[in-house]
């Protein structure tokens, strides 16, 4: 019994020094051994082999760069307001040996050595200097910092200012600052939009107005080309009309008044074309009393002697016979009918109007110096006179009224107008014959 306790204490012990000789050191970590409490040596990362009860091991420094998050320190600048400064440090353990036995607790070192340094700098600088000069800030404490813990085995990479927070009043006073500032900027570029939009509005109303001008220039000027135009051509469709009119009246009273000499009007004819005529003179609603003329017996008394009424008797119609009997013992020669040439009635000397060099619209007449256009001389226009000449010899011909028998008892024609006839008792009979200025043919 007492051999198995002593085999089982004999295990223990084995255990135990196995334990305390053999020890494992992670990746990216160190540990500093001592023996007998003096420093003997530093693990690196593996397997490590110690001597049991004589060497220990003092601390496991971490390898790996670390960040450490300072609380905000109370700093006053150069224009005494005191703000709150946050900084962060990064920094990375390169000897463990003298971070374990350079100082005691690095951190704390650190924490402090960042603070004194951080006042000394911003000391020196205004609030609107400490806001805007951070790189400046991070780069001198980063000298301090690595500088003066290179003696503690450790290098700092870089120092951050994480926050800058001055007093509330401090801090509404720079926001009403900078939101006059803003709203300075905002109202110097609202300005300078509406100068820039103004003066785009002005330029482009002017640019309008100029086009706008020089659309209604050509506009007038087509116009007035236009309405020239359309006063020639009117000017000269109403000449043509007049002239053809002319040429068709002259041709209707060549026309009736042929018509009227072949037909050998005699005064029964005229008597009796008077009294067709006289129902005519009392038409109107104005016409409150007719007057009947004086030739009226007169044209009554030789419409009855040529009708008879004073054969047989007394009076001058005594012995005369009717022009209503007809005598069939000879026939009266009657005027050969002349054939009426009508081919050249409705032609006109004028040229067309399309022809005529008035109704080109010459668009060159818009440039500054408009091309002289050539202006053929027009055709000049017969006068009605002599058109009227031209008539009367072109069917000039003996007269058949002129060839009468020396034996016809019919009355003669009248006179030409404006010649007298043979002196008559009474009234003068009513003449036919053709208006002022016509000579016969």
């Amino acid at each position: 019994m007492e051999a198995l306790i002593a085999l089982l204490v004999i295990a223990v012990v084995v255990i135990i020094v196995l334990a305390k000789s053999v020890t494992i050191v992670p990746q990216a970590q160190a540990k500093v051994v001592e023996r007998f409490g003096r420093y003997s040596r530093t693990l690196s990362p593996g397997l490590a082999i110690l001597v049991p009860f004589a060497d220990r091991v003092r601390a496991t420094i971490d390898l790996r760069e670390q960040v450490i998050s300072f609380p905000p320190q109370p700093v006053i600048t150069a224009d005494n307001l005191q703000v709150g400064i946050d900084t962060v440090v990064y920094f990375q353990v390169t000897d463990p040996r003298l971070a374990v036995y350079g100082i005691a607790n690095y951190i704390t070192g650190m924490e402090q050595l960042t603070t004194t340094t951080l006042r000394n700098v911003v000391g020196g600088l205004n609030l609107e200097g400490a806001l805007t000069g951070r790189d400046g800030i991070n780069s001198q404490l980063r000298a301090v910092l690595d500088g003066t813990t290179g003696p503690w085995g450790l290098r700092v990479a870089r120092v951050e200012i994480k926050a800058i927070d001055p007093p509330l009043s401090i801090q509404d006073s720079m926001e009403k600052q900078m939101r006059a500032d803003r709203d300075k900027r905002a109202t110097i570029l609202t300005a300078e939009g509406q100068r820039q939009s103004a003066i785009m509005t002005a330029e482009g109303q002017k640019a309008s107005q100029i086009l706008a001008a020089e659309g209604h220039k050509q506009a007038a000027i087509l116009e007035a080309e236009a309405e020239r135009q359309s006063r020639i051509l009117r000017a000269e469709g109403e000449r043509a009309a007049l002239f053809l009119q002319a040429q068709g009246q002259a041709k209707s009273i060549e026309t009736v008044f042929q018509a009227i000499h072949d037909g050998k009007p005699d005064q029964g004819l005229l008597a009796y074309q008077y009294l067709q005529t006289l129902p005519k003179i009392a038409q109107g609603d104005a016409n409150k009393m007719w007057i009947v003329p004086s030739e009226f017996s007169q044209a009554l008394e030789g419409l009855a002697n040529l009708g008879g009424a004073g054969r047989g008797g007394s009076g001058e119609g005594e012995g005369k016979r009717s022009w209503l009997d007809v005598d069939g013992t000879r026939a009266e020669p009657s005027a050969p009918a002349q054939k009426l040439d009508t081919s050249d009635w409705f032609e006109s000397a004028l040229p067309k109007a399309a022809d005529q060099p008035e109704a080109r619209i010459e668009m060159s007449s818009l440039a500054d110096v408009a091309p002289e256009t050539p202006h053929p001389q027009m055709p000049s226009t017969p006068s009605l006179a002599e058109l009227t000449a031209d008539v009367r010899e072109s069917g000039a011909a003996a007269d058949p009224r002129d060839t009468r028998d020396e034996d016809d008892d019919r009355p003669a024609p009248p006179p030409p107008y404006g010649q007298q006839g043979p002196q008559q008792q009474g009234p003068p009979p009513q003449q036919w014959g053709p208006p002022p200025g016509y000579q016969g043919r």
